[in-house]
């Protein structure tokens, strides 16, 4: 026996160990990097060989139905990357079943605190063969949500399997949908718990009086067990209808946003880089990036441009992402005089062209110098890999050649964008090449560019876009903060409207002046009444440990109530059955004596009640006369606005000062007394609130932010400086 317990002592710690790193590598995600996982969702069990074969072949499937989209997408930094990872974490679990003096050494060890009882939950569990990967999408952000989009339409196409995506922040599809998540759903409980199930956000649910399914918010469920519920319960487990239309709206637009997200500019760049670029589009995203995120070494490889010299530049039409084109654009950039590269005054027609061929020009000299020449065996054509027959199969399926003939240009073109988007997404491996290699390689496996043909080109480019998007006024900028923020309620334009039908009810003669006075009531009525309201109704809201909560409107969240939960209210206030007394089943005496006993103790509790708050109340009067005291020595009372309340007694005495001088100093507290004045709360709230944005000069600030959470809009300061 005892050698069965050390035995299972030594697996279990061995098994906890591994689980532990597992765990931890799971939650330190990088920062701009988003993970995903597709499981399978099977109610009986398999093999892990079946298991391996069906998932295998799901990941050329699922490339061929997304291919289309993929092929025209420019990455910022890492394409969406899926490929088939063995299960893990299930060794332990298997041993754990199997003996019952390993469950009791796992009590005794992790104990029945909570925590404890979900790391062990969360350990036996285990994560199951499954497709996956991760993508870092830098400065981009609209790469994460893209994948998100492809995750959608792969469980859709494939409801055999269930998404789950996160990154460093954890669950970044609840944050969108924060305004509407259930009050028990939070980071701490809502692992395991969100998942993309054909086409749509699901949310495995807690128990509660309507439905039994789900599971406790204090239980991390594995993801067998998830997966479990969420095949079993479809439909309980389908996010609400705010949730899922506040992701679908971050998704709007999808997959038209690819081309719109698109940015097509005219570059002076040599033509060696044009070459390159026209026939791998995506290798400008780690130009850009090397360019943007250059050091003064990068610089050095730059002084002669061995690589690309510059007397070979042409003027032609390059498709950046919005990103990248911002990134490229809004840097400020001068050439090292030994370059080469010159530009021409800024007055010129075509001097953007020449900033931005400069600039990209420098970014893949930059790669090109980071590594070495390829070697001069040439590679392996495409279609010796055994996997290029189906994945061709598969795209004809998919109906990705659009019925063009084969040998057709267009047909060669779509096949060589094709076996560009096999290299890297299907047959790449651990020994992948750096974009600086896959530049070189192109260089040297490429036809030699006719210099003079691709100058003749210049007058047939297609007109640039225009970038205008970059430009974004103040208007704007508010709407898109508007859109941001939900339907939260305006208070302030709510409280002048009702002003203005109570102002204007009944007044048909000055309807011709309303249009005149009509702007300056709108400024003047962002209700000042509305903005002391809203702050007191603010500092009067519930609070925790966990932030202010923001004061209920019925505007932004209609009235329901929950008749249970209010019966049960009420019978803890009036009291509950066990508290009704029968006086027939009692003897009059006892109760009288009962009673006699009970008030003397509550005279005797109220007694000393008593003495404590007058203490409690003496001790705070004491330090508010110290306080007022010092107080009276400052200037601070000058900057606080008054009442008009005996404001002309206040300044009649006021003219003699030192009649005061000579009295007691008991006689002065008394003054002192006297001499204060109530302060108008509501105008000096009101007061500061307006000199705290004035001096915020239009800029976001704390006044600002408060304001505006409250859903208070104020017009900007029109006065003059």
């Amino acid at each position: 026996m005892s050698f069965h317990i050390a035995l299972a002592s030594y697996l279990f710690i061995r098994s906890f160990k591994t689980a532990t790193m597992e765990a931890l590598q799971r939650r330190m995600i990088e920062e701009d990097m988003v993970q995903y996982k597709l499981f399978l969702i099977q109610p009986g069990s398999s093999s892990s060989q079946q298991t391996e074969e069906r998932l295998t072949h799901l990941v050329e499937e699922i490339l061929a139905k997304v291919a289309p989209l993929l092929i025209q997408y420019i990455w910022q930094h890492q394409p969406i990357n899926l490929k088939y990872h063995p299960e893990k974490g299930r060794a332990f679990s298997a041993l754990q079943k199997g003996s019952s003096m390993l469950y009791v050494f796992t009590w005794l060890t992790l104990g029945t605190h909570t925590n404890g009882w979900r790391v062990w939950i969360s350990f036996t569990g285990g994560i199951p063969a499954h497709i996956g990967g991760s993508t870092q999408f830098g400065d981009n952000v609209e790469d994460e949500w893209f994948i998100v989009y492809l995750l959608l339409q792969i469980t859709e196409a494939f409801p055999e399997l269930a998404a789950r995506v996160e990154d460093n922040d954890g669950e970044f599809l609840l944050i969108e949908a924060a305004d509407y998540l259930p009050k028990w759903l939070n980071p701490d409980t809502s692992e395991n718990r969100v998942f993309l199930y054909k086409g749509e956000l699901h949310i495995l649910p807690c128990p509660s009086k309507s439905t039994s399914v789900g599971f406790s918010k204090d239980v991390v469920p594995s993801v067998a067990q998830a997966l479990e519920l969420l095949y079993t319960h479809p439909e309980v487990c389908r996010a609400s209808s705010k949730i899922s239309l506040a992701l679908k709206k971050r998704l709007e637009g999808y997959p038209g946003k690819i081309k719109s997200g698109l940015h097509c500019a005219h570059c002076f760049i040599p033509a060696g880089i044009a070459t390159v670029l026209a026939q791998r589009p995506d290798l400008i995203a780690p130009a850009v990036s090397a360019f943007y995120l250059r050091d003064p070494v990068d610089l050095q490889a730059c002084r002669t441009f061995k690589t690309f010299p510059p007397d070979t530049r042409v003027l032609t039409l390059v498709t950046f992402t919005r990103c990248l084109y911002a990134q490229l654009q809004q840097q400020q950039f001068t050439p090292d005089r030994r370059s080469g590269f010159t530009l021409p005054p800024r007055s010129h027609s075509q001097y953007k062209a020449h900033e931005l061929g400069l600039k990209l020009a420098h970014g893949f000299e930059i790669l090109c110098s980071r590594c070495r020449l390829p070697s001069s065996e040439p590679n392996a054509p495409v279609s010796c890999n055994p996997q290029w027959k189906g994945f061709m199969e598969s795209l004809s399926r998919n109906g990705y050649f659009h019925g063009e003939l084969e040998g057709s240009a267009r047909y060669r073109e779509l096949t060589r964008s094709a076996e560009n988007f096999f290299k890297q997404s299907v047959a790449s491996k651990s020994s992948a090449l750096s974009p600086g290699e896959e530049v070189l390689q192109l260089l040297h496996s490429c036809e030699p560019f006719n210099l003079e043909e691709m100058k003749k080109n210049e007058s047939q480019l297609p007109q640039e876009d225009s970038d205008s998007w970059l430009d974004i006024t103040a208007q704007d900028l508010e709407q898109l903060l508007q859109e941001r923020s939900g339907g939260r309620a305006d208070v302030g334009s709510q409280n002048l409207s009702s002003t203005k039908q109570k102002q204007h009810a009944g007044d048909t003669e000055e309807r011709g002046k309303e249009k005149e006075d009509n702007l300056e009531e709108e400024e003047a009525g962002y209700s000042l009444v509305a903005i002391s309201q809203g702050m007191k109704n603010f500092l009067k809201a519930m609070s925790s440990h966990e932030g202010a909560e923001l004061p209920w409107s019925s505007a932004t969240q209609p009235f329901n109530i929950d008749p249970d939960s209010m019966a049960n209210a009420l019978g803890r206030l009036l009291g509950g059955k066990d508290e009704e007394l029968d006086s027939d089943d009692l003897d009059d005496s006892d109760n009288d004596d009962d009673e006699e006993e009970v008030e003397e103790k509550e005279d005797g509790f109220c007694g000393q009640a008593e003495m404590k708050g007058t203490e409690t109340l003496d001790s705070l009067k004491r330090y508010m006369d110290q306080m007022d005291e010092e107080l009276m020595k400052t200037n601070v009372g000058q900057s606080f606005k008054r009442t008009n309340y005996n404001k002309a007694g206040a300044s009649g005495d006021s003219s003699h000062p030192s009649a005061r001088d000579d009295l007691p100093r008991d006689n002065k507290l008394e003054e002192k007394e006297e001499e204060i004045e109530p302060l108008d709360v509501d105008v000096n709230l009101v007061t500061n609130l307006l000199e705290s944005l004035s001096s915020q000069a239009g800029l976001a600030g704390p006044a600002s932010n408060l304001l505006q959470s409250l859903g208070i809009h104020l017009p900007p300061n029109s006065d003059p400086a």
